[in-house]
């Protein structure tokens, strides 16, 4: 054994560690809490079964999804094997610990001064307000980057365009259920929703007889009360991405000029909450019939009490824009919640950054995330008056529930079913999006409020692709061997796409790996590590497909096998 293989399976082992280690914080929960939901029949057994399980009931909350209770155990007891014994109660529909939930957490670029960065622009209708010309994300100069940062001119979502059709309106009201909003921010104020039975009535009274006290601007379901003032930061900077008012001299302006801002606070001033406080956010938005939910959080595994509360929001037609993560993974094997659950009104945003390609901290998944929007190096208003600079897909899930507000502002609600295809198909296409994500493209919110959508490339169904047989199996040896190069070059005349299909494929991760080109040397695919069940590349266009396999010089798996290749003769015009 040399010292570079002991340092290797050391460096293994760590990783190892830090993966279990991460999972576990990923599905951490409140100790000693327990959310379940009884049989509508059999709620007069509660207190007799509560006691046979040694917990005390906390609350109940009535939701429009149906009643659920916390129930409170020893902070020793294990919740997911204490939620396991409740379930098999025949009085018990479900029972789930309450998960720890999270802000997608940004990366802080640090505070800005108000200084007004680059040229003046001529561009028609340009809010006046002195940081616009630093918000690439609605206007991409190619030179705008707050940090400086090089870019694409026009990698944008195109709000200027669609600004000469609306600018939004005060009966669309967006709930950012996150650390709150400081509705006292100079930028937002004029846009925060208030609630004008609690702010006229009596302090301490639930004027509007809602079951909340006080909730003029929202709800703090963090602390249980009526001041969702935030202390973070976090819900204040998407506020501002969605609704900082136009030409006020301040600062920035948001996707929106005209809306109701309604803060639902659930994430405490570090950033953390609970599943069951998520649940209530969500209730009061619906009960409140916003237009919009803005969600840039997550955390947690699948939570049926969640899944319950969203489906009903999505019955009663409100859409629900979810952040699809920041750990850089594919949602399509590790789920993301609240992202992937797989509800008509959910719609899971990917970042991208103003060189038009994907942020490198940015989720994705082609079958489970929809859309790209801006998200790296976004400036937008924080607490305290102040304005800063974050990454995440927090920050471009603002900017797609700013876009859907504008949109349903000039058109009314859509059906999700049409709304989804409006999403997806009048994104911009842009190629190394591509199989990244459902719609392969960025958000445009002009396409969006007039259905404009852009021509794309042909994309082959999995029936329209023909088998061919291989010759000569492209296969290593197994397992395969240290240092090995393995290199093949295949050609199918008159083909006009190519890829190839493996039966089995297990490299060392990251380490050892194969990559697939067509004819120009561009890498479409690149695989390693496991892969479970038969793994297909991406294709090139072309007759021709390049096969390159590199491994180093330890951990040597089983390797790959490959018998056929798969194309496309025909192109439809």
């Amino acid at each position: 054994m040399t010292k570079l293989w002991l340092y290797r399976q050391f460096l293994l082992f760590l990783v190892l560690v830090i993966a279990v280690f991460n999972t576990a914080r990923a599905q951490e929960y409140i100790k000693g809490e327990l959310i379940v939901k009884f049989k509508h029949d059999s709620v007069k057994n509660l207190n007799n079964l509560i006691k046979g399980f040694d917990g005390k009931l906390e609350r109940k909350i009535q939701l429009l999804s149906g009643d659920l209770y916390l129930i409170k155990f020893d902070q020793k007891s294990d919740m997911k094997q204490m939620a396991n014994l409740i379930s098999k109660e025949s009085a018990v529909e479900y029972a789930e610990p309450n998960y720890a939930l999270k802000i997608d957490e940004p990366v802080d670029q640090g505070l800005i001064n108000e200084v007004i960065f680059g040229q003046e622009m001529d561009l028609g209708y340009s809010p006046t307000d002195p940081q616009f010309n630093i918000l690439w994300g609605l206007h991409n100069t190619g030179k705008n980057d707050p940090t400086g940062s090089v870019g694409v001119a026009g990698a944008d979502i195109n709000a200027l365009k669609a600004w000469d059709l609306t600018t939004g309106s005060r009966n669309i009201k967006v709930a950012i259920i996150d650390t709150g909003i400081d509705y006292n921010h100079p930028d937002l104020k004029n846009n925060i929703w208030v609630n004008t039975a609690e702010k006229n009535g009596k302090p301490g009274v639930d004027d509007d007889h809602n079951g909340f006290i006080d909730d003029i601007h929202g709800y703090d379901f963090a602390n249980k009360d009526g001041d969702p003032m935030d202390g973070h930061g976090h819900g204040t900077h998407c506020s501002g991405t969605i609704g900082a008012v136009h030409n006020n001299n301040q600062g920035v302006a948001g996707v929106m000029d005209q809306v109701e801002l309604v803060g639902l606070k659930f994430l405490t001033d570090s950033g953390s909450g609970s599943t069951l406080d998520a649940v209530e956010a969500i209730n009061y938005a619906t009960k409140l019939d916003v237009d919009v939910m803005s969600n840039s959080w997550g955390g947690g595994p699948f939570s049926q009490a969640l899944f319950d509360v969203i489906k009903v929001a999505s019955d009663a037609g409100i859409i629900f824009v979810a952040a699809a993560g920041n750990s850089s993974t594919d949602n399509d094997d590790t789920n993301q919640y609240p992202s992937s659950y797989e509800i008509d009104n959910v719609i899971a945003v990917a970042s991208h950054t103003n060189a038009d390609s994907l942020s490198s901290f940015s989720c994705y998944g082609k079958t489970s995330v929809d859309v790209a929007a801006p998200g790296s190096n976004i400036y937008s208003t924080v607490k305290n008056a102040s304005y800063a600079t974050y990454s995440g897909t927090s920050m471009a899930t603002p900017h797609v529930a700013g876009a859907l507000g504008l949109m349903v502002s000039h058109t009314g609600r859509l059906s999700h079913s049409e709304m989804r295809e409006r999403v997806l198909l009048t994104s911009n296409y842009v190629t190394s999006y591509k199989n990244k994500i459902v719609s392969n493209g960025r958000l445009d919110v002009y396409n969006l409020i007039t259905d404009t959508r852009p021509p794309r490339p042909w994309t082959p169904g999995e029936n329209d692709w023909i088998k061919v047989s291989l010759d000569e199996a492209f296969e290593s040896t197994h397992p395969y061997q240290d240092s090995v190069v393995m290199e093949r070059s295949i050609t199918i005349p008159n083909a006009k796409m190519i890829r190839i299909r493996f039966v089995k494929f297990e490299s060392e991760a990251q380490y050892d790996y194969l990559n697939v080109s067509g004819k120009d040397g561009v890498v479409v695919s690149k695989l390693s590590g496991p892969k479970y069940g038969a793994v297909v590349s991406e294709e090139v266009m072309g007759d021709t497909l390049k096969l390159k396999f590199v491994a180093d010089n330890s951990i040597s798996l089983w390797g790959f096998k490959a018998e056929e290749v798969e194309v496309i003769y025909n192109i439809p015009e």
